[in-house]
């Protein structure tokens, strides 16, 4: 079967997308917060051959008592995880609602460093006012004001991803100069409420830039290479699709999954004794595998591909790792990604062109 393909990427943060996942993972709970889970969880969506995993985060806890209230940052694990694959792209969640851009640019592109170019962004806001008092920021109480920073805060981060040229560090041992000082760039941005003059203290992460997603009534669509849509049904992830306007568009999808030991309805009924699964405007699918499979391959031609958020991760990713992706797969509706490649090649995203340079290397050369 011909034609274009679907991008699988999957929220590996905590144990899954209830909040009382928990109760059901195949651990006990003091190993939610070890490297050695979000490493094994990480590697069995690469095996799987998922394009990407997502870490949520946020400077408040998750949940409440008695689900889980704590988490390590998503930077932290996805370092972590980019040390312990080889192929996954992987994509922590960072607002720049109070966080500095110019941190956030600089924990990402080393990110991108560590991973060989596997990096990605997924943008989000603070709207919580004990999130303001939790940075000791003011509160921009307004959806303007948060959306104000968030644009600033994106064009700030990518600004400085570009305020080194790709060649700017020489490590000449001979001359003793490890840059060149010619190639390194002030990006002089002044908003409303900050400025920034730059360079950055990392140089150019290896894609140029990393992977930029987000909601697009979040973010502004030029800022974004991959816009993350959703809809309670096809018809409306096809809308909000085709208002996005950016590069690629993946469609955010709920997943619980029948497994040998329980259906899937009874999986979720079982865990909606303690807790509501919150309906967040997603696509959900509650049955099997061989359902999800046609749900998916329903929307290959209306979406670049999907963001698949499991209910229980120990028992959801079994089942999409036997059963979904190798079905899709075997269909040619799925790609997976290559050795050594970057997380903009597997998405079919360009480089981009440093916005700074006035002189490729390769015409210098001549």
């Amino acid at each position: 079967m011909s034609g274009p393909v679907l991008h699988l990427a999957v929220e590996i943060d905590g144990d899954g997308a209830h909040p009382a996942a928990w109760r059901r993972a195949a651990h006990s709970p003091g190993r939610l917060l070890t490297p050695r889970r979000v490493a094994g969880v990480a590697a069995a969506a690469e095996n799987a051959g998922f394009s990407l995993v997502t870490l949520d985060d946020g400077v408040l806890p998750p949940g409440a008592p008695p689900d889980p209230v704590g988490r390590i940052g998503a930077v932290e694990r996805a370092a972590f995880v980019a040390a312990s694959t080889s192929t996954i792209g992987i994509a922590p969640v960072l607002p720049v609602t109070y966080a500095e851009p110019f941190h956030v640019s600089g924990q990402l592109a080393s990110l991108d460093h560590v991973s060989a170019g596997r990096a990605g962004w997924v943008v989000t806001e603070e709207d919580l006012p004990e999130a303001a008092r939790a940075w000791g920021r003011p509160l921009i109480a307004d959806a303007g004001g948060r959306a104000r920073e968030t644009r600033d805060g994106v064009g700030v981060v990518r600004a400085l991803w570009d305020s080194w040229e790709d060649d700017a560090v020489i490590r000449s041992v001979a001359s003793s100069r490890y840059l060149d000082r010619e190639r390194l760039h002030y990006i002089d941005f002044t908003g409303e409420t900050y400025s920034v003059k730059g360079p950055a203290i990392v140089p150019r992460p290896p894609q140029g830039q990393p992977v930029v997603l987000g909601r697009p009534d979040l973010v502004p669509a030029g800022l974004l290479d991959v816009a993350l849509v959703s809809g309670r049904d096809p018809a409306a992830v096809t809308a909000a699709a085709a208002a996005a306007g950016t590069p690629r568009v993946l469609a955010e999808v709920d997943v619980a999954l029948d497994t040998p030991r329980a259906s899937a309805a009874e999986r979720v009924a079982d865990l909606e004794r303690h807790a509501p699964w919150a309906d967040r405007g997603r696509l959900r699918h509650i049955g099997s595998a061989d359902g999800l499979v046609t749900l998916l391959a329903g929307l290959r031609g209306l979406v670049d591909g999907v963001r698949l958020h499991p209910l229980v991760l120990d028992e959801d990713l079994a089942v999409l790792s036997r059963l979904v992706v190798p079905a899709l797969s075997e269909r040619r509706l799925a790609a997976r990604p290559l050795p050594g490649g970057s997380l903009r090649s597997a998405l079919g995203l360009e480089r981009p062109a440093n916005r700074y340079a006035t002189t490729a290397p390769e015409e210098e050369a001549r």
